[in-house]
Parts: C-alpha cells; structure tokens; sequence
C-alpha cells in the first residue's frame, strides 16, 4: 500500500542462480525468448524445481503469505504484488495497486489465471482496484478455492 516495499514471503520453487539460468535459456530459445517478453513467465520454466512445480500447481507456494497478510503487509485477496523491476510496465496504472493493499489471491487469478498475459493481468488488477467491494471479495474467495482445488491452469 502506498508503494511501499515489503518481504513477500514464499517457499521457494527456483533453483539457486534462477536468473543466471533464465538468461541462458532465453538466449538459446528465441520462442521461449518471446514467450517471456509477452508474458514474463515461462509454460515451461526450466528454473523451477520438481517440488517447486508442485508447489505451484497446488498453489501451495503462497501458503507464508499469510504470514504477510497477519503483519499488515498483505490482504487476502487484491492485485498481486509487484517486482520492483517491474513497476515501469504498469504505467499509469501503478496508481491503483498504490490504492490497496496486495492480495494472496485477486480477480485475475480467478478469471484466467495463468492463461491472460501480463498487459491483461494489469487490466484486471486495476479494474478490481477501482470496482472493489466486499460482495466481490467474497466471489475471488470463493471461486479460488475452486480454482486451487481444481488445479486447472495453474504453472
């Protein structure tokens, strides 16, 4: 909230030297390459450990953001936290994740998951910011447990 940075807490799916590991990968996969430029994630990431793919699949890898969401830091549900490489992509509407506090869990998460790309996810975000209401709160969490149990488009 307020742009303020935090430890964002997450068990740990990525190998050690992930970035390193990222670099080379893309240099050596231009469709992946373009893939990452698109979306800034991978299908198929070759950073992520075997367990690490669990985690993420189960959406077990946010599970110590609670421990945010108990200092304050987070809520349960609202945009994503951002990277602070990546603020500059959000343009003007950095000024609505500003607004909020971020979520374990949000609207884009529920409606696309891992299958919007990035522009959309910053689309989504913001209109949750500025159509926020408890009723749709509700609906997020509602609607992740069914996606979490589901396990449907999750990477």
């Amino acid at each position: 909230m307020n742009g303020e940075s935090f430890l964002c807490y997450k068990f740990r799916t990525m190998v050690v030297d992930a970035g390193k590991k990222l670099e080379e990968f893309l240099e050596q996969n231009p469709d992946a390459a373009a893939e990452w430029r698109k979306d800034f994630k991978l299908k198929d990431d070759p950073r992520i450990t075997r367990m690490g793919r669990w985690l993420r699949k189960t959406s077990l890898d946010e599970l110590p953001q609670l421990i945010n969401v108990l200092k304050g830091e987070m809520s349960l549900v609202g945009p994503r936290p951002i990277v602070e490489k990546e603020i500059e992509k959000y343009g003007e509407t950095i000024h609505d994740y500003y607004l909020v506090r971020p979520g374990i869990t949000g609207y884009w998460q529920v409606n696309g998951r891992n299958d919007v790309d990035y522009d959309t996810r910053v689309q989504m975000d913001s209109w949750y910011v500025r159509n926020w209401s408890l009723w749709l709160d509700l609906v997020i969490l509602t609607k992740t447990v069914k996606v979490v149990t589901g396990r449907k488009r999750a990477y």
